[in-house]
């Protein structure tokens, strides 16, 4: 069975996205980028919900042809092409790089994606990694906290109805404060 991982930056107040969308306020030091580069590089698939999927897939497909373009860069537009995605959407009509449309019952389709041999799995965007938080498909949840309140947006954790017990396996610090914690699910 596949291990599922749901991790983001986001603000000491939970949330992933500001009101509008804002996501200015998270830029990464280069030692938080080369961590999400070296995350990406170990995760096998990547489960996307649509809007997440239109914001990456709208720079890092040619991220690396970028006049700014550093070597951490090139090295994580390189890696996000080459790695197999599932894109989960109802309203797009096709996705490029390396990457498979799914429009039908998303739950389903990730417990059937943990259920078959592999390597490990990322998935990204609140409301995909919502619903699989409220079926217990999250494994582990990789938070790292940006020190700003945004005040309100789109939040990390979906509301449940019961509660996951969760176990802490790793604390990390970043420059500008940011703060790695990363737990897995008591099962």
């Amino acid at each position: 069975m596949r291990k599922l991982t749901y991790g983001m930056n986001v603000s000491l107040d939970g949330y992933i996205a500001a009101p509008g969308g804002g996501i200015d306020w998270g830029v990464p030091s280069d030692e938080l980028f080369q961590f999400w580069s070296d995350q990406l590089q170990a995760t096998e698939l990547t489960l996307y919900g649509r809007k997440l999927w239109q914001t990456m897939s709208s720079h890092w497909p040619t991220g690396d042809q970028q006049p700014d373009a550093g070597p951490a860069d090139v090295e994580f537009a390189r890696r996000w092409r080459d790695m197999a995605k599932v894109v989960f959407s109802s309203t797009l009509d096709k996705v490029d790089w390396n990457a498979r449309l799914f429009g039908g019952d998303a739950v389903a389709e990730i417990a059937r994606l943990k259920a078959e041999d592999g390597g490990p799995m990322d998935i990204g965007g609140a409301a995909l990694a919502g619903a699989a938080m409220r079926a217990g498909l999250i494994d582990e949840y990789v938070l790292t906290t940006s020190p700003v309140l945004v005040g309100g947006g789109t939040p990390f954790f979906a509301a449940l109805d019961g509660s996951v017990s969760l176990r802490l396996v790793e604390t990390r610090t970043f420059p500008g404060g940011v703060v790695l914690t990363r737990y897995e699910t008591r099962r």
